[in-house]
Protein backbone atom coordinates (compact mmCIF):
# COMPACT_ATOMS: atom_id res chain seq x y z
CA UNK A 1 0.00 0.00 0.00
CA UNK A 2 1.61 3.58 -1.03
CA UNK A 3 1.38 6.40 1.20
CA UNK A 4 -0.66 9.15 0.55
CA UNK A 5 0.93 12.56 -0.44
CA UNK A 6 2.12 14.40 2.50
CA UNK A 7 -0.07 17.51 2.27
CA UNK A 8 2.00 20.21 3.92
CA UNK A 9 2.06 24.01 4.02
CA UNK A 10 3.56 26.97 5.61
CA UNK A 11 2.17 29.90 7.62
CA UNK A 12 4.03 32.89 5.42
CA UNK A 13 2.39 35.92 6.91
CA UNK A 14 -0.67 36.74 9.01
CA UNK A 15 -2.33 40.08 9.57
CA UNK A 16 -4.37 40.48 12.31
CA UNK A 17 -7.69 42.49 10.75
CA UNK A 18 -10.49 42.39 13.78
CA UNK A 19 -10.34 41.84 17.66
CA UNK A 20 -12.75 40.86 19.84
CA UNK A 21 -14.46 39.84 23.53
CA UNK A 22 -14.85 36.37 21.90
CA UNK A 23 -12.84 35.96 18.67
CA UNK A 24 -10.47 37.77 16.33
CA UNK A 25 -9.85 37.08 12.72
CA UNK A 26 -6.43 36.98 10.45
CA UNK A 27 -5.81 36.99 7.09
CA UNK A 28 -2.99 34.44 6.49
CA UNK A 29 -1.03 33.55 3.53
CA UNK A 30 0.03 30.27 3.21
CA UNK A 31 2.62 28.53 1.26
CA UNK A 32 2.11 24.75 -0.16
CA UNK A 33 5.19 22.75 -1.72
CA UNK A 34 4.36 23.31 -5.05
CA UNK A 35 5.31 26.93 -4.36
CA UNK A 36 1.73 28.08 -4.59
CA UNK A 37 0.19 31.01 -1.66
CA UNK A 38 -3.42 30.76 -0.78
CA UNK A 39 -5.30 33.69 1.64
CA UNK A 40 -7.10 32.64 3.87
CA UNK A 41 -9.32 34.36 6.82
CA UNK A 42 -9.09 32.52 9.86
CA UNK A 43 -11.65 32.68 12.96
CA UNK A 44 -9.52 32.71 15.88
CA UNK A 45 -12.07 31.14 18.91
CA UNK A 46 -10.55 29.44 22.38
CA UNK A 47 -12.56 26.38 22.19
CA UNK A 48 -15.27 24.98 23.93
CA UNK A 49 -16.52 22.17 26.62
CA UNK A 50 -19.55 20.08 25.74
CA UNK A 51 -21.66 17.62 28.03
CA UNK A 52 -23.87 14.74 27.28
CA UNK A 53 -25.00 14.62 31.00
CA UNK A 54 -27.85 11.76 32.31
CA UNK A 55 -29.17 9.85 35.07
CA UNK A 56 -31.16 7.05 34.39
CA UNK A 57 -34.75 9.27 33.20
CA UNK A 58 -33.26 11.98 31.67
CA UNK A 59 -30.46 13.80 29.86
CA UNK A 60 -29.70 17.36 30.87
CA UNK A 61 -30.05 20.09 27.86
CA UNK A 62 -30.61 23.84 27.96
CA UNK A 63 -32.43 26.22 26.26
CA UNK A 64 -31.28 29.33 25.16
CA UNK A 65 -31.43 32.55 22.23
CA UNK A 66 -28.82 31.90 19.57
CA UNK A 67 -28.80 35.38 18.73
CA UNK A 68 -25.96 34.54 15.94
CA UNK A 69 -28.80 32.70 13.99
CA UNK A 70 -31.80 34.76 14.94
CA UNK A 71 -33.30 31.44 16.72
CA UNK A 72 -35.05 32.82 20.81
CA UNK A 73 -35.33 29.13 21.54
CA UNK A 74 -32.33 26.83 20.78
CA UNK A 75 -31.76 23.57 22.40
CA UNK A 76 -28.60 22.11 23.35
CA UNK A 77 -26.66 20.19 25.37
CA UNK A 78 -24.70 22.46 28.00
CA UNK A 79 -21.25 24.07 26.72
CA UNK A 80 -18.91 26.82 27.41
CA UNK A 81 -15.86 28.41 26.06
CA UNK A 82 -12.51 27.37 27.33
CA UNK A 83 -12.22 31.44 28.65
CA UNK A 84 -9.99 30.65 31.74
CA UNK A 85 -6.29 30.52 31.56
CA UNK A 86 -4.83 27.33 32.24
CA UNK A 87 -8.38 25.70 32.61
CA UNK A 88 -8.63 22.32 31.22
CA UNK A 89 -11.37 21.03 28.99
CA UNK A 90 -12.61 18.77 31.44
CA UNK A 91 -12.26 21.23 34.33
CA UNK A 92 -14.36 23.48 32.03
CA UNK A 93 -16.92 20.60 31.20
CA UNK A 94 -17.41 20.12 34.88
CA UNK A 95 -17.77 24.20 35.55
CA UNK A 96 -20.26 24.22 33.08
CA UNK A 97 -22.31 21.70 34.10
CA UNK A 98 -22.93 22.98 37.59
CA UNK A 99 -23.05 26.63 36.19
CA UNK A 100 -25.59 26.20 33.34
CA UNK A 101 -28.03 23.21 34.65
CA UNK A 102 -26.69 22.77 38.83
CA UNK A 103 -25.42 19.56 38.17
CA UNK A 104 -22.11 17.42 39.02
CA UNK A 105 -20.76 14.16 37.99
CA UNK A 106 -18.68 11.88 39.71
CA UNK A 107 -17.94 10.15 36.44
CA UNK A 108 -16.75 11.50 33.43
CA UNK A 109 -15.57 10.44 30.24
CA UNK A 110 -14.31 11.88 26.63
CA UNK A 111 -16.65 11.19 23.84
CA UNK A 112 -15.29 13.42 20.84
CA UNK A 113 -13.16 16.54 20.20
CA UNK A 114 -14.41 18.12 17.07
CA UNK A 115 -14.14 21.06 14.64
CA UNK A 116 -16.83 22.42 13.69
CA UNK A 117 -16.27 24.53 11.01
CA UNK A 118 -12.82 23.52 9.59
CA UNK A 119 -12.65 26.18 6.76
CA UNK A 120 -12.60 29.09 8.52
CA UNK A 121 -12.38 28.75 12.60
CA UNK A 122 -9.59 26.91 14.19
CA UNK A 123 -12.55 25.99 17.48
CA UNK A 124 -12.05 22.50 18.96
CA UNK A 125 -15.27 21.33 20.72
CA UNK A 126 -14.25 18.78 23.69
CA UNK A 127 -17.46 16.56 24.32
CA UNK A 128 -17.82 14.79 27.27
CA UNK A 129 -20.48 11.91 28.84
CA UNK A 130 -21.22 13.06 32.62
CA UNK A 131 -22.84 10.30 34.70
CA UNK A 132 -23.91 9.59 38.59
CA UNK A 133 -25.01 12.88 38.99
CA UNK A 134 -25.52 14.97 41.56
CA UNK A 135 -27.37 18.48 43.05
CA UNK A 136 -24.45 21.59 42.50
CA UNK A 137 -24.28 23.56 45.46
CA UNK A 138 -26.82 26.66 44.63
CA UNK A 139 -28.37 25.15 41.38
CA UNK A 140 -27.53 26.59 38.30
CA UNK A 141 -25.38 29.33 38.08
CA UNK A 142 -26.34 31.58 35.05
CA UNK A 143 -23.67 34.04 33.96
CA UNK A 144 -24.65 37.68 32.87
CA UNK A 145 -26.20 38.14 30.01
CA UNK A 146 -27.08 34.40 29.49
CA UNK A 147 -30.72 33.01 29.49
CA UNK A 148 -30.48 29.41 30.23
CA UNK A 149 -33.33 27.12 30.96
CA UNK A 150 -32.67 24.07 32.28
CA UNK A 151 -34.54 20.73 30.20
CA UNK A 152 -34.73 17.65 31.55
CA UNK A 153 -35.83 15.43 28.43
CA UNK A 154 -36.77 12.17 29.16
CA UNK A 155 -33.98 9.78 28.01
CA UNK A 156 -36.80 7.17 26.52
CA UNK A 157 -37.63 10.37 23.80
CA UNK A 158 -33.70 10.97 22.06
CA UNK A 159 -35.61 11.25 18.67
CA UNK A 160 -37.34 14.03 19.55
CA UNK A 161 -34.62 15.78 21.48
CA UNK A 162 -32.46 15.53 18.11
CA UNK A 163 -35.42 15.99 15.78
CA UNK A 164 -35.14 18.88 18.27
CA UNK A 165 -31.31 19.94 17.81
CA UNK A 166 -30.07 22.44 15.84
CA UNK A 167 -26.47 22.91 16.18
CA UNK A 168 -23.49 20.39 15.84
CA UNK A 169 -22.27 19.56 19.14
CA UNK A 170 -25.99 18.84 20.01
CA UNK A 171 -26.57 16.36 17.48
CA UNK A 172 -23.30 14.33 17.85
CA UNK A 173 -23.57 14.38 21.57
CA UNK A 174 -27.41 13.32 20.99
CA UNK A 175 -26.36 10.57 18.14
CA UNK A 176 -23.80 9.14 20.47
CA UNK A 177 -26.05 8.44 23.28
CA UNK A 178 -28.55 7.35 21.56
CA UNK A 179 -26.15 4.56 19.93
CA UNK A 180 -24.65 3.77 23.60
CA UNK A 181 -28.20 3.45 24.98
CA UNK A 182 -29.23 0.51 22.17
CA UNK A 183 -26.13 -1.14 23.09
Amino acid sequence: MTEPPQRLFELVARETVWSGAIVHVTRDIYRYPDGSEALREIVHHPGAAAIVAHDDLHVWLVRQPREAIGDADVLEIPAGKLDIPGESPLECAQRELAEEVGKTARQWAPIVTFAPSVGVMDELIHVYHATQLGEFPGGPQAQPGERIEVVAWPLDDLDGALAAARDSKTLIGLMWLRERLRR
